[in-house]
């Protein structure tokens, strides 16, 4: 793509037309970030769900460089509905309001303990009573450890998608609803990983990558960001730069280099 702001469509886009450049930018993604996957590292659903929960207000990478030694030393839900507070604080500090994150954590884990056996729920209206828990982590866990199909909002999807015009909602919830409405249900957990992982490579929030863009002829606010392909290949980040992803133990496809443990950066 070369630079040039093009011209706006004439008129307002028909519903049927956003939903066709919709499911057209998926299969774009799709063609683009074959290897898109959860960027957190786990091998259970509870591992998962004590992630994502960590995973507020921090990088994935952060919490994937944290997430070894505290699963070393609590592997179960009954082990870190144990744990003493402080110790638990220090293992997690690393990813940011510890305080309130270890509070979540030990009140999840006690209810699963106490209420799900031991074991993490697979159906939203049970993940969402969990502390800590909302519908961006449910969905998460459904989609990537039960495979229940759902939309994660995160700050990058809902970033994406406003520039894209598929929605102009700014709430979580309502996004997800109406982003949820273009889409079939099996493309919903997919979709999510494709936007977010675009969000976090190629259309930032400040300096997006238009002229280096592979779904620029489709994107209504191409030219918001750098145009010149050259200058926009070096705003790449992660393996599309070059650099390493967010996971230690990466997929196997992923083209970059895994991400270095704690203090190794």
């Amino acid at each position: 793509m070369t630079g040039g702001k093009r011209k706006p469509a004439a008129g307002p886009e028909s519903r049927t037309a956003l939903v066709r450049r919709a499911r057209r930018i998926n299969r774009e993604l799709a063609e683009v970030y074959p290897y898109a996957h959860p960027e957190l590292d786990f091998e259970n659903p509870f591992q998962l769900l004590v992630a994502t929960v960590l995973s507020a207000q921090t990088t994935d990478l952060r919490v994937n460089q944290t997430t070894p030694a505290l699963f070393a030393a609590y592997p179960t839900p009954e082990d870190m509905a144990a744990a003493d507070p402080e110790t638990l604080e220090q293992l997690i500090r690393p990813t940011g309001f510890f305080r309130a994150k270890t509070k979540s954590l030990i009140g999840l884990s006690t209810a699963l303990r106490d209420r799900f056996g031991g074991e993490v729920p697979g159906r939203l209206e049970d993940l969402v009573t969990l502390p800590g828990v909302g519908r961006k982590t449910a969905n998460v866990v459904l989609g990537n450890a039960f495979g229940v199909p759902g939309i994660t909002v995160d700050t990058h999807f809902g970033r994406l998608v406003r520039r894209w015009k598929w929605t102009e909602q700014e709430d979580p919830d309502k996004v997800e609803a109406e982003v949820g409405a273009l889409f079939p249900k099996s493309e919903w957990t997919m979709l999510s990983h494709r936007v977010i992982f675009h969000g976090r490579r190629v259309c930032h929030a400040r300096k997006p990558a238009c002229g280096a863009c592979p779904i620029a002829p489709l994107c209504p606010a191409y030219g918001e960001g750098e145009t010149d392909p050259e200058k926009a290949r070096k705003l790449l980040k992660y393996e599309m730069g070059g650099g390493p992803g967010q996971r230690l133990k990466p997929p196997p496809g992923f083209p970059g280099p895994p991400a270095p443990p704690l203090g190794a950066e």
